[in-house]
Parts: structure tokens; C-alpha cells; sequence
């Protein structure tokens, strides 16, 4: 299968983007820094774009088969933009080429209900601290990516995961189209779950909890290492 994954460079990105060269796809990863991409295989093409310019978005979506979003960046008190302008770039090019299948990337917080089983500390003072003050342009912005999803006539699939933190191999993860326990999900299973749902079409048209049950770490180095790094 012909995919193409947008945000190619970030950890996730190169999560799916290995995963699928391992499954045989071939993938078209786009990233702002094509000469900083380390995956090198006969099966991958890197090409140099910005999802804020929908020209070059245009050209790296024709003759796909899948598009995947893994779109992320740092936590601001500025405005947040490349969510929503890339999502409308990309649903573009996909509609003008005729490609049905889109699976993107938000975050569990957009669930709008409390993690079931939680602290009151996480549920009343941590995570409202994240999501409506250090975190809320970022989330703004993935609420008007959504929006744009949902109208579109694409065959989508938004993931929304937890705190994302970095793991050697995929676990047995939790998927449901409603908010699960658990602070955490790995980038591998993230990975993993963005392939399974852009070549598999498990959950058309739904927002999908990915959430990681063993091996996680602790919410207080995850605070410190990424909530203001912005990675996905």
C-alpha cells in the first residue's frame, strides 16, 4: 500500500513510518527537514514539504492510497495554526486526487471527560492546568483539526492518545472509541495503531482512545521530559 505520512519526522512519525517499511508498504514521509530524516530504505521516499503550503501538500498526496497526520508542536501561548491549515491542506489534495482514507492524530484530553478511575488531583488541578493554560492553543487549534475532519468526506479516523512517552516494542494496548484508564500511551503503540487503522479501517468516522497498560512511567518525569517539549 501507498502511504504517506505527514509530520514523517517527529518520534511518532518515525514510529509508523518504520513500522510500515517493516509490514512492506511503501511510504512517502514528508517533513520540513528531509536531511534530517535517519530512516533510509528502498521503500521510502522523504520529501521536503510544509503542511502550510498546500501546493507542496498537493504533490506529495498524489498517488497515495493513505494519508496519516501525526502533525505536533511545543506548547505556546501563541495563536496555533499548522493543526487546522495543515488537516484543510491535506483534505484538499486528498479529495482532489480521489483518496478516501485519512487517520490523524489529536489527544485524549479532547474526549472532554475525566479519565475513568482518576486522582482528583489529575482530574480537577493537573490535567485542566495542561489543557486549559499551559497547553490551550495547541488543543484550540487540534479542536478546529477535528471540526475540519468531521465535515470532510473522507473516510477518517482521528487517534487520541494519552501522554506520550518513548518504548522499545509494541504492548498489548487498549483501543476504544471512548475515553480509557490510564495517563499513557507508547509512540510504538501508537505507531502501531495508526497501521492498523489506515490499512485496516477498524473505526471509520470515530474518535479512537489509544492507551498503553504496562511499562509506563511515571507522571512526574513525564511532566518534566514532555509536557513542554511538544513532541508527537
Amino acid at each position: 500500500m501507498n502511504i504517506v505520512v505527514f509530520g514523517a519526522n517527529g518520534p511518532t512519525g518515525r514510529q509508523v513510518t518504520e513500522q510500515a517499511l517493516t509490514e512492506g508498504h511503501t511510504v512517502t514521509a514528508v517533513t520540513r527537514h528531509p536531511a534530517d530524516f535517519p530512516l533510509g530504505h528502498p521503500s521510502v521516499r522523504v520529501r521536503g514539504a510544509d503542511v502550510l503550503d498546500p501546493v507542496a501538500v498537493e504533490r506529495a498526496v498524489e498517488g497515495q492510497e493513505v494519508v496519516i497526520s501525526v502533525l505536533g508542536t511545543p506548547y505556546t501561548r501563541d495563536p496555533v495554526s499548522v493543526y487546522s491549515d495543515g488537516i484543510t491542506h491535506i483534505t484538499q489534495a486528498m479529495t482532489k486526487h480521489g483518496i478516501r482514507r485519512l487517520v490523524c492524530v489529536s489527544s485524549t484530553v479532547l474526549f472532554d471527560v475525566p479519565a475513568p478511575g482518576e486522582t482528583f488531583f489529575f482530574r480537577k488541578v493537573l490535567e485542566p492546568l495542561i489543557a486549559r493554560t499551559v497547553g490551550r492553543t495547541v488543543y484550540d487549534d487540534m479542536r478546529r483539526m477535528e471540526r475540519i475532519v468531521c465535515d470532510s468526506d473522507r473516510a477518517w479516523t482521528v487517534l487520541r492518545p494519552a501522554g506520550l512517552f518513548d518504548a522499545e516494542a509494541v504492548s498489548d494496548y487498549r483501543v476504544a472509541t471512548s475515553r480509557l484508564p490510564g495517563r499513557f500511551t507508547s509512540r510504538a503503540d501508537l505507531g502501531d495503531a495508526l497501521l492498523r487503522e489506515a490499512t485496516g479501517d477498524l473505526h471509520p468516522r470515530a474518535f479512537v482512545d489509544v492507551r498503553t497498560t504496562e511499562g509506563v512511567p511515571r507522571i512526574l518525569d513525564m511532566i518534566r521530559k514532555e509536557a513542554f517539549g511538544g513532541r508527537r
